[in-house]
């Protein structure tokens, strides 16, 4: 009995904390990003360029606070739009022929508000649940917290946080694609701070042996933005 309760105690004592070493790493992570601060801002506009195979496409990513995000991707001279309005989502794709809004799906819904700097998703991961710290590791020779994040049954994310920065300097989602398994890494560096908005000024990404770089060129913060940017119907 006295050896149940020892391990049992034990077992307590690890989750515990666990929990806390979980709780402080979210904790400097918003500071360092500076999330916690960002809901005094009403509007973020990010333009970038994605340079992938010898081609460059344009990006603007606009966002109001709390929840209203649009993209759009200049490929090939069409645009590749994706707007939330706050209730719904809706992307028009002219490479599938059609410039008709249609609404979007669920999976494509949740990429999307993915990209909104308004919402502390690390922060909402630990309130649902969903991350599990799995000790240390070493990216580019610098120290990191390695923390899974339970994405969905079928694909997870483990995000590596730079002990010194609290920034996040590496992403790796683990999913399917057409019933296949594909990695994807991430890594987002050169961050800068633009009227209290902290961004990753480049973001380099792998997936198949194909390379992508995201460059931000412009960060624009709390300039008018009306409602109807992010209705498409």
């Amino acid at each position: 009995m006295k050896r149940f309760f020892l391990t049992a105690t034990c077992l307590l004592a690890a989750v515990i904390i666990n929990a806390q070493s979980l709780e402080e790493i979210v904790k400097n992570y918003t500071i360092a990003n500076k999330l916690d601060q960002i809901t005094t801002k009403s509007t973020i506009k990010i333009t970038a360029k994605m340079s992938m195979m010898g081609m460059e496409m344009p990006m603007e990513i606009w966002m109001k606070n709390p929840n209203k995000v649009r993209t759009v991707m200049n490929m090939g001279g069409q645009n590749m739009i994706q707007a939330f309005d706050g209730e719904k989502g809706y992307m028009i794709n002219p490479m599938s022929g059609s410039t008709t809004p249609t609404e979007m799906g669920s999976e494509e819904l949740k990429q999307l508000q993915r990209q909104n700097s308004f919402v502390n998703t690390m922060d909402n991961y630990l309130k649902n649940g969903l991350l599990t710290l799995e000790g240390e590791d070493a990216v580019n020779g610098k120290p990191v917290y390695k923390i899974k994040v339970a994405l969905d049954q079928n694909s997870s994310s483990t995000m590596f946080i730079d002990k010194a920065t609290n920034l996040l300097v590496k992403n790796t989602v683990n999913t399917s694609q057409g019933g296949m398994p594909v990695t994807i890494d991430s890594f987002p560096s050169d961050y800068t701070e633009t009227s209290g908005v902290l961004m990753p000024m480049k973001t380099t990404t792998s997936m198949s042996g194909m390379e992508m770089v995201l460059t931000i060129t412009q960060v624009e913060v709390d300039i008018p933005m009306e409602d109807s940017v992010f209705q498409l119907k």
